[in-house]
């Protein structure tokens, strides 16, 4: 069933479903870890096609920073999953399991052992989702979310969770700041490193519709969720093959 679209987004201007920002945060994503784990070691990846500004623009820099697209906008589809499903335990869960599921081939894809310091995205998105879910039920008790809060913050730092503790904070943020598009752009680019980056991750989340889209039913939704773990192992057996990992 399509969701109903918000009453404060009128005409065309709002033209992009969920499942359209999803497959948007797909694609960005695959392209950024292309480059991190491949375009490194090849040559045209890090030959300079031009300068500007005394930068030297190669291939790994365009996919690495369209990359930067796709974490603001799972950050987001993440929130809107939360406000509409019907179980969100029940979602928390799933995103746990993919997360164990997906730190063996992202171990492999980072460091071509069975063990890497740091932890998966999804990881950071359970986390997110854990710290949304305190800041939702505990609003009538400050000092009970204010300590399950840190403790989640806290655990983020401990397992080294990607985006860190600045990942957590933004998903927490982005809930708190849902009804103000302007603010959450203008202090949103300002967790990451590289805040203009980030910009055009704002500009597709405002033309979003309310509307799921066509990624509908079990297969194409668990589909999105295995492509995380199944690429990491494609990049590092195309990694293993070609540079006998070499990290």
């Amino acid at each position: 069933m399509e969701r109903i679209k918000p009453k404060n987004k009128k005409g065309n201007f709002h033209c992009l479903s969920g499942s359209v920002l999803k497959t948007i945060a797909l694609v960005t994503m695959l392209m950024d870890h292309t480059a991190a784990v491949l375009f490194a070691k090849m040559p045209f990846g890090v030959t300079t096609l031009f300068e500007v500004f005394g930068t030297k623009i190669t291939w790994y820099l365009i996919f690495r920073t369209i990359g930067r697209i796709a974490f603001p906008i799972y950050c987001f589809l993440l929130i809107e999953g939360y406000e509409h499903t019907r179980d969100k335990k029940k979602y928390g869960l799933r995103l746990l399991a993919f997360a164990f599921i997906s730190e063996i081939p992202w171990d492999l894809e980072h460091t071509g052992s069975f063990f890497a310091p740091a932890q998966n995205v999804f990881f950071t998105l359970f986390l997110g989702l854990a710290a949304v879910y305190i800041y939702d039920s505990l609003k009538d008790d400050k000092i009970k979310m204010a300590f399950w809060l840190i403790a989640v913050f806290a655990l983020s730092l401990i397992i080294r969770s990607d985006y860190g503790i600045k990942g957590v904070g933004f998903i927490l943020f982005m809930y708190i700041m849902k009804e103000s598009l302007l603010l959450r752009t203008l202090i949103g680019c300002c967790f990451f490193s590289r805040p203009a980056t980030t910009i055009p991750s704002f500009v597709l989340i405002g033309l979003y519709n309310g509307k799921r889209g066509f990624i509908k039913g079990k297969f194409l939704q668990y589909l999105f969720y295995i492509i995380y773990p199944a690429h990491m192992l494609l990049l590092y057996f195309i990694k293993l093959t070609v540079f006998g990992y070499d990290s």
